[in-house]
């Protein structure tokens, strides 16, 4: 029987990364993937003949240059395609419009209110400021607050340094850190749809509301990304997210790594604390030096784990993480472009609406809107008129449907994993889907003449197809109790577990969710710098 130096447990994004440093290093690297693709939840599927749909996740931003680079992925196919700006639509016929060209973003923004235009400048600095104050916490393992360790030392001294060269935003960022987005947004403007939009960023994949305190760092969050140098950029990978899934699995396999699909673990061996292999489903046994998990904490220790090779304590500690998976996703096949009831003044002065259509559209008219929609998950339902996020894949790549039709990747919050009254995702899913278009159709007239196929994917759905425990898309709510050293528990936010030998990298260890690749890439670092 061959031993591997590695065995890597899922081949979702920050797996095979973890997979593709170890063996770039070279470690004898084995991915296992439960599922018969790999990419977790970073895939594309053909599921209606014809029509290509990113199933989860649908656009990257948050993704490290660095492992792009690293791992050569350009070289393996990897090519990302901007998405130009946000459109947010209102039900009176008007729009904002956010460019990624300040000056055409300034102009727009002039309709609105001259003073949100000046202010916009302002916050966007401030928010630039902010991200690389904490990037460098993201950019590195966390070190622990009680350490006393010469290495952990230098490294707060680091971070400390870090922060002293944006002295004059630490006490923003103080005030960021606990606040709700809808608040810090209120400080900068008076538009309700670009507050709506703004804030709404705050809420995404977290059982949280713009007017929750916290929810003014999530907003940081999914602001930290860039594109080609590019702050705050967007992109879709050709072929959708699953073109970025098949470029890591490439640079992987370039560098020796191999990966088989259908092959899911029913348990992690470990003989004296230490973690010496895995067991596949059917009985097989693998052999390896070590074994890094790019799955959730829970399914990690409560489920791989037995219960006997860890302390009470720690477990407890993971029965306390927080899931509460509060998304949902719908895809849908059209016959045709839809018509925002927004652009008809365009329309009619014949000037293309393609513009419009090739970014992003954000149904978040106020912070109203999104509280209200909040309000109905609160209390365990789906949300009634939801806040939506969406991108028509297709007017980006066109090889996403075919020739002159179109798919539409919809991101829905809120859809809470635990439903009320008895009710159950099974049950409920469809008119679930229906509530979104319900909502989409206020602001798209023909949406229900051209839609052809629709895919409704609920949080039990995330849990039961792809993995994701209660389908939490970051493995693990972004609350500030559960972010930097106390990512999953205290102790552990270094990648390392209380089994030796057995490693973390997926986003439910530091710094988190989000299509970024740092957990596993900081993870392969730490295990290659422990020497394993």
């Amino acid at each position: 029987m061959k031993k591997y130096g590695a065995v890597v447990i899922g081949a979702g994004h920050n797996g095979m990364i973890c997979a593709a440093y170890l063996a770039k290093a070279g470690r004898s690297v084995l991915v296992l993937e439960r599922r018969h693709l790999v990419g977790g939840a970073t895939v594309t599927e053909e599921i209606y003949p014809g029509f290509k749909y990113s199933v989860c996740s649908y656009v990257v931003s948050l993704f490290r240059p660095e492992i792009i680079s690293d791992l050569n992925l350009p070289a393996h196919g990897y090519e990302l395609l901007p998405l130009d700006g946000t459109m947010s639509p209102l039900l009176s016929g008007d729009y904002l419009m956010r460019w990624h060209d300040a000056g055409d973003t300034r102009h727009e923004l002039m309709r609105h209110s001259p003073k949100d235009a000046e202010a916009y400048d302002r916050f966007g600095q401030l928010m630039y400021h902010l991200a690389m104050a904490v990037r460098p916490m993201l950019s590195t393992p966390s070190p622990s607050p009680t350490s006393l360790s010469p290495k952990n030392l230098n490294h707060l001294r680091r971070i400390a340094a870090d922060f002293g060269k944006k002295e004059e935003y630490l006490f923003d960022l103080a005030k960021l850190m606990t606040m709700s987005s809808a608040d810090f947004v209120e400080q900068y403007f008076e538009t309700p749809v670009l507050q709506g939009t703004l804030s709404a960023s705050g809420v995404i994949g977290t059982f949280m509301g713009p007017r929750s305190p916290g929810s003014a760092y999530v907003m940081l969050h999914h602001y930290m990304g860039e594109i080609d140098g590019q702050f705050r950029a967007w992109g879709f990978p050709r072929g959708g997210m699953g073109g970025l899934a098949e470029a890591l699995a490439g640079a992987a396999r370039s560098f020796g790594a191999e990966i088989r699909t259908e092959a899911p673990i029913e348990q992690i061996l470990v003989k004296n604390g230490e973690a010496h292999g895995v067991v596949i489903e059917g009985g097989e046994e693998i052999e390896a030096s070590l074994v890094v998990s790019s799955v959730d904490p829970r399914l990690t220790f409560r489920k791989l784990v037995e219960p006997e090779h860890l302390e009470d304590d720690f477990l407890q500690h993971i029965d306390r993480f927080k899931f509460r998976g509060s998304s949902g996703k719908v895809n849908l096949s059209l016959d045709a472009l839809p018509e925002f009831s927004c652009l008809e003044s365009i329309r009619q002065r014949g000037e293309p609406t393609h513009p419009y259509l090739a970014g992003a559209m954000s149904i978040s008219p106020s912070i109203d809107y999104v509280e209200r929609a909040y309000d109905d998950a609160k209390y365990g339902r789906f949300s009634r008129r939801p806040y939506l996020d969406i991108i028509i894949p297709s007017m980006i790549d066109p090889s996403m449907a075919p020739p002159g039709k179109h798919v539409m990747s919809i991101f829905v919050q809120y859809a809470p994993y635990d439903l009320a009254d008895g009710a159950t995702w099974p049950n409920e899913r469809e008119a679930f889907g229906d509530a979104v278009i319900d909502t989409l159709s206020e602001y798209v007239p023909n949406l229900k003449d051209i839609l052809l196929h629709r895919q409704v994917i609920s949080p039990w759905d995330l849990e039961q197809t792809f993995g994701l425990t209660e389908g939490n898309i970051f493995h693990g709510e972004l609350s500030l109790d559960q972010l930097f050293f106390l990512r999953p528990t205290p102790g552990t936010a270094g990648y390392s577990t209380p089994v030796r030998g057995l490693f973390m990298c997926g986003s439910g260890s530091h710094p988190g969710g989000g299509v970024m690749g740092a957990p596993g890439q900081l993870a392969a670092r730490e295990i290659l710098a422990k020497g394993r």
